[in-house]
């Protein structure tokens, strides 16, 4: 059963349509990368999905006990986040909060996820540490800990490795693979970067003028995919 499913979907702000008549399905396991050109309605669409706003048309549906309040999500970082003065702890304990309800409290449980999911992110050593003195890799862990507390099933990440070093770029991508081959956490991740894109995903979607949605292996055999994937490095500024 599909975990996500999107149907006849327009998307757009104010009116305005961005992009309409898109279908695609996410199943438990999978890794799309959702890419294509500035404006196509990449971040939109993972607006849409979370809930932030409403499809202009078509419906997304979740399956599978999937929850919309059971998404773990990464999003693009503005300056006034990287300087957010709380640790590493509260930030991380504060994915629990869907979990928590109305308790005005975390309790062991909680706790106790925050802890493994920072043991597996590797900055437990971090925990009382201000955020914001952290490295950019580091901060990156520290919110993908914290989206993991949200769930255990589906993670929305918005291009994770923006403004990263390449060898922390890596890291940061052998991570998310990891999550997703070894604990089974489906990923839906925007990206610019295509060569990366294929090199991990199990999936593509890309939006813009054209649209295909499959296998990865379909995309890198289409025209579609050819065209793009001869920029140099991939960058396609998406």
């Amino acid at each position: 059963m599909a975990q996500l499913t999107c149907k006849d979907v327009s998307l757009g702000y104010e009116g305005h349509v961005i992009l309409s008549g898109l279908n695609f399905s996410v199943s438990a396991g999978n890794y799309l990368c959702i890419v294509g050109e500035n404006g196509s309605g990449k971040s939109t669409l993972m607006k849409t999905i979370l809930g932030l706003q409403k499809p202009l048309g078509g419906s997304i549906t979740f399956g599978d006990g999937l929850q919309n309040n059971e998404i773990g999500y990464l999003p693009q970082q503005t300056q006034v986040q990287k300087d957010f003065p709380a640790t590493v702890w509260e930030i991380v304990l504060s994915g629990c909060q869907a979990r928590a309800g109305r308790r005005p409290y975390y309790n062991k449980e909680e706790k106790a996820l925050a802890r493994e999911n920072m043991d597996k992110m590797n900055v437990s050593q971090f925990a009382r540490r201000c955020y914001r003195e952290l490295s950019g890799g580091q901060q990156q862990r520290v919110l993908l800990a914290r989206a993991l507390c949200a769930t255990r099933k589906l993670l929305l990440l918005d291009e994770p490795v923006t403004g990263l070093d390449p060898k922390v770029t890596l890291e940061m991508y052998q991570l998310i693979e990891q999550l997703n081959r070894e604990d089974r956490v489906t990923v839906i991740m925007i990206s610019h970067d295509i060569v990366s894109a294929v090199k991990y995903a199990s999936h593509i979607l890309h939006i813009g003028h054209e649209v295909f949605f499959g296998p990865t292996q379909d995309y890198l055999q289409s025209a579609l995919a050819r065209r793009f994937l001869t920029v140099e490095g991939g960058d396609q500024n998406a």
